[in-house]
């Protein structure tokens, strides 16, 4: 009878497996991830499209833990790492209809649903990192949290994406001026173009993986993005020129469905939601030891850095007037808090 009932509780596990993974669409586990010892209540999916060794996957994965660990094995989250569901702009839209449950994207590419959104990534509004961890943690953070209410989408934590900076081919931008002319690639977001062609460049949207090939052949001059992302990928071979200017901070968020989230009873809603913020502070960790890392890299490989000045940052700053005005019309109000939030920074 004890085989008997180790069959039959084999069975039931496979069964309740085959069961769940048609529920949700997608045959198989997720790479790298064990299949539960025990069967769970729920088995979601998590879409994130960067690499399994780069912070916000580590992130994902740390939150996978802490939810499983917290709900003694009845919340199981598989993550499919490396755009392996989809670029972000589909997984979003995925999410908004109940397709899949968890993901982490750029607001990038969530303010082309959401767009209030836009007034966080602003160019060069931040003054440093704790300027923009003070306002995202702070009152003006929950109430763009909030905005998300009726989209389809539940914001549950910030992610760090570092700042972004340009980078070119044959000369470094060290003054405003030699930024006209060039064609810059820039992400599939409006926002991007228009701070590209305020400072009098050419701006050319284009997808990740075509960036390296558009450098080397002279497609472009140029491209913008954190450390991590111009060495990972090795953008700096072909584009050896790197200006530290700081245009942007991009906060990422962790998103739920709101389809999934209301499944949930009260206290799964909270332990998701206090799992997601402590899973942020370990991938906010984790980004500053590999943007260092990064930097010192792409130092060593013997790239130019070159840091604008303050009086410099200045000018770059006044030309996005225009670009404030399209976007921050009737935000201006909000803006005025987060430029307060940094002084003194």
């Amino acid at each position: 009878m004890k085989g008997q009932g180790t069959i039959f509780r084999g069975a039931v596990l496979l069964a309740s497996g085959i069961i769940l993974a048609a529920c949700s669409g997608i045959s198989g586990g997720a790479k790298g991830q064990d299949v539960p010892e025990t069967v769970p209540e729920f088995v979601f999916t998590y879409a994130e499209n960067q690499a399994e060794d780069y912070p916000t996957t580590k992130g994902a994965y740390k939150f996978v833990e802490l939810v499983r660990e917290r709900t003694g094995g009845r919340i199981e989250i598989l993550v499919y790492a490396e755009g392996e569901l989809g670029d972000e702009q589909a997984v979003v839209e995925q999410l908004q209809y109940g397709g899949i449950d968890f993901v982490r994207a750029s607001l990038s590419s969530l303010s082309e649903f959401v767009p209030e959104l836009n007034v966080l990534q602003m160019p060069y509004l931040y003054k440093s990192s704790g300027h923009m961890w003070k306002v995202l943690e702070g009152e003006i953070g929950e109430e763009f949290m909030e905005i998300l209410d009726g989209s389809g989408l539940t914001g549950l934590s910030w992610y760090d994406a570092g700042e972004r900076n340009f980078y070119c081919t044959k000369k470094p931008i060290e003054k405003l001026e030699d930024v006209k002319g060039m064609r810059i690639r820039v992400q599939e977001s409006e926002l991007m173009a228009a701070m590209v062609e305020a400072l009098g460049g050419t701006a050319v949207p284009m997808t990740y993986d075509k960036v390296y090939s558009a450098l080397e052949t002279g497609e472009i001059d140029g491209a913008e993005n954190n450390w991590p992302s111009y060495e990972s990928v090795r953008h700096y071979e072909v584009a050896p020129y790197y200006t530290v200017d700081g245009h942007m901070r991009v906060p990422e968020m962790q998103l739920m469905s709101q389809y999934t989230w209301e499944k949930l009873s009260a206290e799964d809603q909270e332990i998701i939601l206090q799992c997601a913020r402590e899973s942020a502070i370990y991938e906010r960790k984790l980004w500053v030891q590999r943007s260092e890392a990064s930097e010192r890299r792409v130092r060593n490989a013997g790239c130019t850095v070159v840091e604008l000045s303050d009086k410099e940052k200045e000018r770059f700053r006044d030309a996005m007037m225009p670009v404030y005005q399209k976007y921050c019309a009737g935000y201006m109000d909000v803006i005025e808090r987060i430029v307060a939030a940094g002084e003194g920074e």
